[in-house]
């Protein structure tokens, strides 16, 4: 066994335990943490087969992103989980027949399986032939030269939505005093402020 084998055994093993213990661990803390383990295993795969811009996605998009975010919500929020599981307990039979019906969709696919015709099929990690350029460098060709324009639009498009979203979720509400630094800034000391000739002895 060499050692990308080896490798390739252990990363395996550790995402399966982990995407096991993220369904079944009670402490919803310990079920994220056993999700980012998951997602650095499988980012160890997607190397191991030469996909790293995969890799990193999956380390900076899900593990630095949406995995810590899941982890601080659940930390900073004051949820009852009893009373949840106890709610959810109800919808476990609809759950697993759902869990059924897609276990037997992907026997189905994996019983039809077959490869394209002119692709060979590597016998292990060792025979896979490496590319004349990397797989971030391949992509990056891709978007930034024959796909420039649809990468800006779908990024401009992003950026609508969110401005629409910001637009129309944004509420100002009357009775609530707001800062306006503006007004602050161009205020004229004349008018806002009065010296008074306050003699002693007597009040204003």
């Amino acid at each position: 066994m060499t050692a990308a084998d080896f490798a390739f055994y252990l990363f395996a093993i550790v995402t399966v335990t982990g995407g096991l213990f993220t369904v079944v661990s009670r402490n919803p803390v310990h079920s994220v943490l056993w999700l980012i383990l998951t997602f650095l295993s499988t980012a160890g795969l997607f190397v191991l087969i030469g996909a790293e811009f995969v890799a990193m996605l999956l380390v900076i998009v899900y593990v630095g992103a949406v995995a810590v975010l899941f982890l601080f919500v659940v930390m900073m929020l004051d949820v009852d989980f009893a009373e949840l599981k106890a709610e959810m307990a109800k919808y476990v039979p609809l759950a697993g027949l759902i869990g059924v019906v897609l276990l037997m969709q992907l026997a189905i696919a994996f019983g039809v399986w077959e490869s394209a015709e002119g692709i060979v099929v590597a016998e292990g990690l060792n025979t896979l032939v490496p590319l004349a350029e990397q797989n971030t460098v391949a992509i990056g060709l891709i978007l930034y030269d024959d796909y420039f324009l649809a990468f800006q639009l779908s990024g401009l498009i992003l950026l609508v939505a969110m401005i629409g979203a910001i637009a129309l979720t944004l509420r100002h509400r009357k009775d609530v005093k707001r800062q306006n630094a503006l007004q602050q800034m161009w205020r004229d000391p004349a008018v806002a402020m009065k010296v008074q000739d306050v003699k002693s002895g007597q009040g204003l």
